[in-house]
């Protein structure tokens, strides 16, 4: 077990060692483009251009602005003072940090804590990380300089707490780094964590208000014209954009807006979100999350692939969790490995002219939406798997044996 430990942390450091001297060395505009907005961006905080300031030079057919809210350009702003090369280093390094305490916080919210001071569940814990670095959403993360495995990470910390105001400062403040991260105010509720969901509308109250007596020009700006504005963060129907509302208007040619046929996906979606989290087990904490966590990216305008770090604890789930056993579940885990391993939206990308390009032949239209389909299975198969347990006389197995860890594979 101990040589299998070894393995895995020299997988894990190779992993880190190698991205790192990636996005340092590789002639590529794309490399870290996103960090470079973060950096130079937020840099324009306090000179009252921080949402006209654009960068060109790495993106031409898109140029890229700042997209966050002010509270990001806040906590982002004192990067700009150090050698971007220090920053970019400091920043995969921490990403691949996250990235393993979501993992650890994955896999402990199914197996428990006594069981991680087992060396099998550590080897686990870095093996996964190892891997999950060169898996799509953490691997386009990783080149691009995304921020979104430190977003994910305060959504695991915030199901792993038992302090209502530990959670709701995490779920706040994260939201008011990038709103998306709102949506884990519904594992709240679906819990019935009141105080939790107080806490955390408290602490993004508290982001904007701090940002307001700061910049309260920016602060209104976004919050009053940018806010609802998904263009401006690119082209809804890129394939990379693997929400509903990109994966329907890649099926219509056209972009669908945010009118009645998306409205009506959305709710769709929304009640088969509810009904698999009804079908979960009450103490599926990470199931619970996963399904809101899931939802959100299906229902937000724009999802690109490297958003869907969820996929990561998906697997997990789907690996080691209460429904490993129920039939379809190697079925449901293989295709996400699939999916994350091979990257379907990336790979059509490649195929994609320009990333304006909506019009394309039915069949990569439909593949296209791979992330949206195999969400809407997902939930379906957590629905039926559900019902089947409610009638099958095996339901009453004795909790511990359905927690026992099985062996890492």
């Amino acid at each position: 077990m101990n040589r299998r430990f070894h393995l895995a942390v020299a997988a894990l450091v190779f992993s880190v060692l190698v991205r790192v001297a990636w996005a340092l060395f590789w002639p590529s505009n794309l490399i870290l483009v996103d960090l470079h907005v973060y950096v130079e961006g937020s840099a324009n905080l306090f000179n009252g251009t921080l949402y006209d300031w654009t960068d060109s030079s790495r993106s031409p057919q898109f140029p890229l602005p700042f997209t966050y809210p002010p509270f990001a350009a806040f906590l982002l702003y004192p990067l700009h003072f150090l050698p971007f090369d220090v920053v970019a280093t400091g920043w995969l390094i921490a990403t691949a940090a996250a990235l393993f305490g979501i993992v650890w916080i994955a896999l402990e919210l199914m197996v428990g804590r006594d069981a991680m001071r087992e060396q099998k569940w550590r080897t686990a814990a870095v093996a996964w990380t190892a891997a999950g670095m060169w898996l799509e959403p953490v691997r386009s993360t990783l080149d691009y300089g995304q921020v979104n495995v430190f977003l994910v990470l305060p959504a695991m910390l915030a199901a792993r707490s038992a302090r209502w105001w530990v959670q709701g400062l995490l779920v706040g403040l994260s939201a008011g780094v990038k709103l998306t991260p709102a949506v884990t105010g519904l594992y709240f509720v679906a819990r019935r964590q009141w105080l939790a969901v107080v806490a955390s509308v408290v602490a993004f109250v508290a982001s904007i208000g701090l940002t307001y007596l700061l910049v309260p020009k920016e602060t209104n700006r976004y919050f009053g014209e940018l806010v609802e504005d998904p263009h401006r963060i690119g082209p809804v129907g890129s394939v990379i954009n693997q929400s509903l509302r990109g994966a329907l208007t890649r099926l219509a040619g056209h972009d669908i807006g945010s009118g009645l046929l998306w409205k009506s996906a959305v709710l769709v979606t929304a009640v088969l979100a509810f009904c698999a989290w009804r079908a979960l087990r009450s103490d599926d904490r990470l199931g619970a999350l996963i399904i809101v966590q899931l939802f959100g990216m299906m229902a937000a305008p724009i999802s690109w692939s490297h958003h869907w770090i969820c996929l990561i604890p998906l697997v997990l789930w789907l690996r080691y969790g209460p429904l490993k056993d129920a039939v379809g579940a190697r079925l449901m885990a293989a295709f996400w490995l699939f999916n994350t391993v091979m990257g379907i939206s990336w790979f059509l990308g490649t195929l994609q002219k320009s990333m304006w390009d909506i019009s394309r032949p039915w069949y990569l239209a439909w593949l296209g939406a791979a992330n949206a389909l195999g969400v809407l299975a997902l939930f379906v198969w957590i629905i039926a798997v559900g019902r089947l347990r409610r009638v099958s006389p095996e339901r009453a197995v004795d909790r511990s044996r359905e927690l026992e860890p099985s062996p890492v594979a």
